[in-house]
């Protein structure tokens, strides 16, 4: 091969010494003809054909899928009958997760859904060719790869833009929630700073939010952080009290990624929409678990995340409302993609994803529903008959896969530790490696002790009874157990009121 090349680089010198017409006729006479491939022929996955491996989730998914579909058309016991057979015919998704190995021994159960969902095996399906065949540029516009590429990305901005009501020309992808949320709080803030210098946030808000709002108090904005109740909603009158003529933006969480508290969010959009200010809400634990439309809700910005909704993670999407068209500075400069507001390259493998996540959401968010609701009601019932045992947040306005159940005199970490079969957590993830009790339960009016002792439990459409019935169990052996072991419980259990105890420094 170096001969060959060595001597092709000689006969280019001497090709370079001969006349102009002399060197075209040569150049033409020894050009190699061009070879013709024919295109490979499409493969075609048909429904039954299924990934033999150890961990055999699609299979499982669409076992579960299916009992589900053939369950809602008959009655609960007969529904409750299928999916229980499903459960326990040895091929769930939970059973062959399980058998992974990962180095950590045997898998545990998996009930910590807010802070991220399994990527469902269908939404895998849809990604898999824009690693191999689809891998142009979208924004690629002078050949066919760019375009199949593109025509696939605008395909999942309108299943996205679908779940809420809005038009898909309204969706700006993103990295995930977190970018989304510091894109309104700090782009809205800075583009109106001439004239509006006041944002009104709440203190139950997720972390990103709220650093995102402290940051802006050191350019120079005033932020207001309103209370919660005891139930974990906004006081609608305290929120209409704090708008200011020159406020520019108003952000409420629409579902607490702790609580599940799901706040008012048509009440504020027209308090919001009637003072003329922006109202944007992180709907990132809210997208496609709740009845959700912008335009009915007066809501000008929303930011979703993928891979809370069983997509992949590092992409998500922030909702910006066209007419009247909500004006917010970009925190990137570069080449001007998503309407200018979020320059570079979009993945389309993660877009192809999170679209098929959100079409899927839309597509089985009644049979969602349902089977989360019976398990939440079940896991609930479960965990409530011990004693001393209390929800926190709003019963009535919540959304059933998140529930955070408080055992006093049991410390969260103690439990979490006798619970290591469980995937559980004491509060968000993004805050979990701090041992400070949860500023959203403080928020709530939960003192110290209550706050520590708190768990975290998310269900969701991957969650089998035998799982919620497992937890129970364990839940109430463990905690007997460490109660069992506790001083304080043994004063309790005689009587002894805690707060009238003295307790002496060191």
């Amino acid at each position: 091969m170096l001969r060959r090349t060595v001597a092709s680089g000689s006969s280019m010198m001497r090709m370079a010494k001969l006349p102009l017409s002399s060197r075209t006729a040569l150049a033409s006479a020894t050009t190699l003809p061009r070879r013709h491939y024919s295109p490979a022929a499409a493969v075609k996955l048909t429904n039954d054909i299924s990934l033999e491996t150890h961990t055999d989730t699609q299979m499982a998914s669409r076992d579960q899928a299916a009992a589900r579909a053939e369950a809602s058309a008959g009655s609960s016991a007969k529904a409750a009958a299928i999916i229980d057979e499903i459960d326990t015919s040895g091929r769930t998704a939970l059973n062959a997760a399980y058998q992974e190995n990962t180095g950590f021994g045997t898998r545990p159960i998996y009930m910590d859904m807010q802070a991220t969902t399994p990527t469902d095996p269908r939404v895998l399906d849809t990604m898999l060719k824009f690693f191999t065949g689809l891998y142009g540029n979208p924004h690629s516009n002078t050949h066919s790869y760019g375009w199949e590429t593109n025509k696939e990305v605008e395909t999942a901005r309108d299943h996205i833009a679908k779940l809420i009501g809005a038009d898909s020309k309204e969706i700006v992808f993103t990295s995930g929630a977190t970018e989304s949320n510091n894109m309104v709080v700090k782009g809205v803030a800075r583009f109106y700073k001439k004239t509006k210098k006041h944002i009104i946030t709440t203190r139950t808000e997720h972390k990103c939010v709220l650093e995102a709002a402290r940051a802006m108090i050191n350019e120079g904005f005033e932020v207001t952080f309103l209370p919660v109740d005891e139930a974990g909603l906004v006081d609608l009158k305290e929120l209409e009290a704090a708008i200011r003529p020159d406020t520019c933006l108003v952000s409420v969480m629409a579902v607490n990624n702790e609580i599940g508290v799901i706040q008012p969010l048509k009440e504020i959009g027209q308090i919001c929409k009637k003072h003329k200010v922006y109202f944007h809400t992180d709907a990132a634990q809210a997208y496609g678990k709740i009845k959700l439309d912008v335009n009915e809700m007066n809501i000008d910005l929303l930011s979703i995340s993928s891979h809370k909704i069983y997509g992949p993670k590092g992409i998500g999407a922030l909702y910006v409302r066209r007419r009247p068209r909500v004006r917010l500075e970009p925190l990137f400069s570069g080449g001007g993609q998503e309407r200018g507001l979020r320059s570079g390259t979009l993945a389309p493998p993660l877009v192809a994803g999170f679209g098929e996540a959100a079409r899927l959401m839309h597509q089985e968010f009644e049979s969602d529903q349902a089977h989360i609701k019976r398990l939440s009601d079940k896991l609930v019932k479960g965990l409530l008959a011990n004693d001393h045992t209390n929800l926190n947040g709003s019963a009535s306005h919540r959304y059933p896969g998140c529930i955070n159940v408080s055992f006093a005199y049991v410390e969260g970490e103690s439990l979490l530790m006798a619970l290591r079969d469980i995937a559980l957590s004491s509060g968000s993830a993004c805050t979990s490696a701090s041992l400070e009790p949860s500023y959203v339960l403080h928020a709530l009016g939960r003192d110290d002790a209550l706050a520590h002792s708190s768990i975290r439990f998310g269900i969701g459409r991957f969650t089998t009874e035998r799982e919620v019935d497992y937890v129970i169990k364990a839940i109430s052996e463990r905690v007997e157990f460490l109660r069992s072991i506790s001083p304080l419980w043994e004063m309790v259990q005689e009587g002894i009121d805690l707060d009238s105890i003295e307790w002496s420094g060191h």
